[in-house]
């Protein structure tokens, strides 16, 4: 049986935790502080994963509008 080749490139539905800071622009730091207990989370064995429709969630729920002063 020969491998499947591939052309376009899989979009990812889970990150690891350090690849879910990165999207989010943030140190992995940063997102145990304020973003992993508000997320669900895919837990296997060691194996920690976040879903990138949480992570849309997060960034809906957290943004702000802000208004400049006229």
């Amino acid at each position: 049986m020969t491998a499947l080749k591939i052309k376009a490139p899989i979009p990812a539905v889970a990150l690891g935790l350090p690849e879910a800071a990165a999207a989010l622009g943030m140190s992995p730091s940063s997102f145990e502080r304020y973003v992993k207990a508000d997320v669900r989370l895919i837990r296997r064995g060691s194996l920690v994963l976040v879903p990138v429709a949480e992570l849309t969630k997060w960034v809906d729920a957290n943004a702000e509008h802000i208004r400049e002063a006229t």
